[in-house]
């Protein structure tokens, strides 16, 4: 009898037993690996398990069962990459895939920068949700959107009965799941904004616990002035700072790097939370809009083509031109290359200096400024603008609170003469900046691409690489990432991420692209179910 009862209770053990392994069986598991956790941290080896879009455990797990083994014998295993600064909205649409983001390690896009975003973000993050891309998407809510709505391309302040509506736009947006308010100072309308306009609304995205990023009002002459104005505004509506593509353009700015950074550091160490984010590369990319005065296009584009057409009106739009010019240092337009031009795609890739001999015109600022304003009235043009320097680049890289961003749109492989900062931005931070030239070490790039940002902008299951967060998760070639998008060849994406993973599905496997989509919306902290 007694033998009976302990086969039984033997038996009846091992059932529990095989009860618990089949109920901690893990869907992927992710073996022999480098982990960086995203915390700063030396990198150790171990194990990753994945069940259910969530990591498991991390540690070595021994014979752990599982449905899926992943060798990264010789591999770095990360968190997902976060890119706090996108401009994905329509993208996403066409390209849900977005081959350039994932290819070079992202996860995650934070879209909606620079004052322009989606108008109705409840209904743009379920698009998100029913189109289900490779990578999540969080929003932020656009000023300039905002404005429009209200003011039209109107230059004046808002009446209080204006202020009050574009502030609960804001707050609108913030319910619904926006992580927070975006400003674009340097574009129509935002431009026209004086700064307590955007502290009101600063103060309405506050209440639901946002950030305020700002493309600032100006990042060449003026900068401190405009670094300044981002920080007094987080001051007085209490809001956490973000400032977007962080620089110093124009060659007369170039080593002023450690002034603009002091700023930040100041600001910090007075208790303000300021971070910034950067792109590794000593060329911008906007319109070419931005090289004629604000003014130029108060109205709407009708009004600046009767501007444009007038000669005494246009003289002085190119004498304003000419005087930035030389307030940059910069000797003509060699330094503007465009990307792409509707008008005519043959410009794609010339600078204007190369446009201007090409319609035999003489070579000189004046008739580069004509070609310049004859091309953004017949509709303009996307340009890549040469104007940083690379010491300023590695000063601000080295601060620890900058991340990386890409500012970049999902690219239709092929197409145009884009930065190169859309296809290679984290790579070219890993290759390059890490691994060649040692400018900052791997444990602290991996930090700045995951953890910082996650914690920056509220996304509380994502950047690390812990139990029970999202199983968002990069494998890659420490020996062998880089970036292979040129300026003159930038249609090319990144080597060495052999795996990616997004919410637990394998969207990467041996550095190709599976056409997984298991990406969604992430919303603001503010958004109730």
């Amino acid at each position: 009898m007694k033998k009976i009862l302990l086969s039984a209770y033997l038996l009846g053990s091992i059932l529990v037993s095989n009860a618990q392994t089949a109920q901690t069986i893990a869907d992927v598991i992710i073996r022999n690996g480098k982990v960086l956790d995203g915390t700063g941290n030396s990198w150790f080896y171990g194990d990753v398990a994945i069940k259910d879009g969530k990591i498991l455990k991390v540690g070595y797990l021994g014979n752990l069962r599982t449905a899926r083994d992943i060798d990264a014998k010789g591999l770095i295993v990360a968190p997902g990459f976060i890119d706090v600064h996108g401009h994905i909205e329509g993208g996403v649409v066409r390209t849900p895939t977005a081959d350039n983001y994932i290819l070079d390690g992202v996860t995650t896009v934070i879209t909606g920068n620079c004052g322009g975003s989606d108008d109705n973000i409840g209904s743009y993050l379920r698009l998100v949700d029913s189109i289900r891309p490779s990578i999540n998407i969080a929003s932020l809510i656009g000023h300039n959107t905002v404005r429009s709505q209200v003011l039209q391309r109107a230059n004046r302040a808002p009446s209080a009965e204006e202020q009050k509506q574009m502030d609960e736009l804001v707050a609108k947006a913030m319910r619904e799941g926006a992580v927070g308010l975006s400003t674009g100072l340097i574009y129509i309308p935002g431009t026209f904004a004086k700064t307590e306009e955007v502290v009101s609304l600063a103060k309405a995205a506050a209440k639901y616990n946002g950030v305020y990023a700002s493309h600032i009002r100006d990042e060449e002459n003026n900068v401190a002035d405009a670094i300044n104005e981002a920080i007094n505004i987080g001051k007085e509506a209490n809001i956490p700072v973000q400032i977007s593509h962080f620089k110093v353009g124009g060659k007369s700015n170039w080593g002023r790097s450690n002034e603009t950074v002091d700023l930040i550091k100041k600001a910090r160490l007075d208790g303000w939370e300021v971070t910034i984010d950067q792109y590794p590369y000593t060329a911008s990319s906007t319109n070419l809009g931005i090289r004629l005065p604000d003014w130029t296009f108060q109205g709407g584009n009708d009004s600046m083509k009767i501007r444009l057409a007038d000669p005494k009106t246009r003289s002085r739009i190119k004498k304003e031109m000419l005087q930035q010019l030389k307030d940059y240092a910069f000797p003509n337009y060699s330094y503007a290359v465009v990307a792409n031009y509707s008008a005519d795609t043959t410009y794609n890739g010339k600078n204007i200096t190369e446009i201007n001999k090409l319609l035999g015109k003489k070579s000189n600022a004046a008739n580069e400024a004509e070609t310049i304003m004859d091309m953004v009235a017949a509709g303009g043009a996307q340009m890549i603008y040469n104007s940083m320097n690379e010491e300023d680049v590695k000063y601000i890289m080295k601060y620890p609170f900058s991340m990386f961003a890409a500012d970049a749109g999902i690219r239709v492989f092929g197409q145009g003469m884009p930065h190169p900062r859309g296809y290679g931005t984290n790579s070219r931070v890993l290759g390059k900046y890490v691994r060649e030239e040692k400018v900052i070490s791997l444990e602290d790039a991996i930090r700045r691409m995951t953890s910082l940002p996650a914690q920056k902008f509220g996304l509380s299951d994502r950047g690390f690489l812990l139990p029970n967060y999202a199983a968002d998760i990069v494998v890659f070639s420490e020996a062998e990432v880089k970036d292979l998008s040129t300026f003159e060849q930038p249609h090319a994406y990144s080597q060495g991420f052999k795996y990616v993973l997004v919410n637990g599905e394998l969207v990467v496997e041996n550095e190709k692209h599976l056409g997984t989509k298991s990406g969604r919306a992430l919303y603001g902290q503010a958004y109730v179910r």
